[in-house]
């Protein structure tokens, strides 16, 4: 377990399924029309992607750059989110 979390393997298996949730959810949207509509999740969900992705990347000793480009993609989708519910 403790080299399951030191390596970060742990974060692939988060990742993994925050992708399997948000299929779920946009399928039983689509056959359904029922839940949170595609538009209102994906943006929340890419962003916590991305801030776990960064995290694995360091963890992986990833060079920074790659590190702050899953940074900034996930800074550009939280605000997208915040803008887009603003208005």
């Amino acid at each position: 377990m403790k080299d399951l979390l030191a390596n970060g393997h742990v974060l692939d298996w988060i990742i993994a399924g925050m992708v399997l949730e948000a299929c779920g959810l946009v399928a039983l949207h689509r056959l359904t029309s029922r839940g949170v509509s595609p538009g209102a999740l994906l943006p929340n969900l890419c962003s916590g992607v991305c801030l776990l992705l960064a995290m694995r990347l360091a963890l992986g000793g990833v060079w920074w750059g790659y590190v702050s480009l899953a940074l900034l993609g996930a800074l550009c989708l939280h605000v997208g989110d915040l803008w887009r519910q603003w208005r």
